[in-house]
């Protein structure tokens, strides 16, 4: 037993009570971390929660004492995601760049993140786990509205984009569109590619609206890309 008055013995339980909630949180971080990159590679429904257990080096009664079940597991692994997503997008649109360059570094780090997700991520979270899949969409598409609401108005005022073009319904459809890369009946993973169908749609979307000023850009900077690539191949050889 703790020697000393009421208030040391309470401060010494508030401390220890602290450091066991630090302990529980590190550990449920550590677990969403390790989980997330499980999700994106392998998809959700092809995962139990025994394959988590045993690629986590931990028992199941470990991971259960974090989490609910597989539901609440993919919802806290979303929230992590989201968060991730939000906190890149915040640190290009950060850099000051023009928007058309803003707009190919966002597109590159797209397609970056695209190359490593499983084609079945989005499909079965939509029909296995819609709760968590429409909260996904509601702060994807909150963050996504914004930077692209942003980047247009930014466009606009340098005349790289149209002035006529409405940037509310711009970045209401980009955002709608999203969702539409993944639909499998329109593009099913084994017929399409996501990252081409991508490509496709963002191309569409930067033509639909950039100027004359804004197109010279942008055939600069995708030619100073394709110089710079065929560089590191040459060096590479």
């Amino acid at each position: 037993m703790c020697k000393g008055n009421i208030f040391t013995i309470f401060r010494f339980q508030c401390g220890f009570c602290a450091y066991l909630c630090r302990a529980l949180e590190n550990k449920k971080k550590y677990i969403l971390m390790e989980t997330l990159p499980l999700f994106l590679k392998f998809g959700i429904k092809s995962l139990t929660m025994d394959d988590i257990a045993r690629k986590l080096c931990i028992s199941k009664k470990t991971l259960y004492a974090h989490v609910k079940d597989k539901e609440d597991l993919l919802e806290n692994a979303v929230i992590l995601f989201s968060k991730a997503e939000q906190h890149q997008i915040e640190e290009i649109c950060g850099r000051g760049l023009n928007a058309i360059d803003e707009s190919l570094e966002i597109k590159r780090w797209v397609l970056d993140m695209l190359q490593n997700i499983h084609p079945s991520v989005a499909y079965d979270m939509e029909k296995f786990h819609p709760r968590v899949h429409q909260k996904m969409l509601a702060s994807r598409q909150e963050i996504i509205y914004k930077c692209v609401f942003d980047n247009i108005v930014k466009g606009q005022k340098d005349g790289l984009y149209r002035k006529e073009i409405n940037p509310n319904v711009l970045a209401k459809l980009y955002v709608g569109r999203m969702e539409v890369m993944f639909d499998q009946n329109l593009f099913p993973s084994k017929e399409y590619n996501v990252s081409d169908v991508y490509m496709e749609w963002f191309s569409y979307h930067i033509h639909g609206m950039a100027t004359a000023k804004g197109i010279e850009l942008l055939n600069k900077n995708i030619l100073n890309s394709t110089a710079s690539a065929k560089k590191k191949t040459t060096k590479k050889q």
